[in-house]
């Protein structure tokens, strides 16, 4: 089952000194805005997304059609299609995309332990 790039995205208290850290670890901002409280840092093939008030807890992230350096992939497995395949196996969802649609959405679930996975697709 191909999930898409890979990222976790950590619920921060303070964007700021968050962004400082990570860059002290050698991860550069590539993406988002820091005004809308949100930043995407980078260091090689490591990916993190910083959001400060958006969510309760840390998630893992995975992005269907992206590849690791959020270039968009030419194949990739729908969201609707790893929708219908998970719940083959038995998992249950905690939100779904809407199978009537194409394009962008997503759909969430939770590991044994309660940690957050959240399918994203923006294509």
């Amino acid at each position: 089952m191909e999930l898409g790039a890979f990222s976790v995205s950590l619920a921060v208290k303070d964007l700021a000194a968050s962004r400082d850290f990570y860059e002290k670890l050698g991860f550069a901002a590539i993406g988002g805005d820091a005004e809308q409280n949100w930043l995407i840092l980078r260091n090689g093939e490591h990916v993190i997304g910083l959001f400060q008030g958006m969510f309760d807890a840390n998630i893992l992230t995975f992005n269907p059609g992206w590849d690791q350096n959020s270039n968009e992939l030419d194949s990739f497995t729908d969201v609707r299609e790893l929708q219908r395949e998970l719940k083959s196996r038995g998992i249950v969802l905690g939100s779904e995309a809407d199978e009537s649609t194409t394009g962008p959405a997503s759909l969430m679930l939770a590991d044994p332990d309660g940690n957050q996975i959240l399918i994203d697709q923006h294509r």
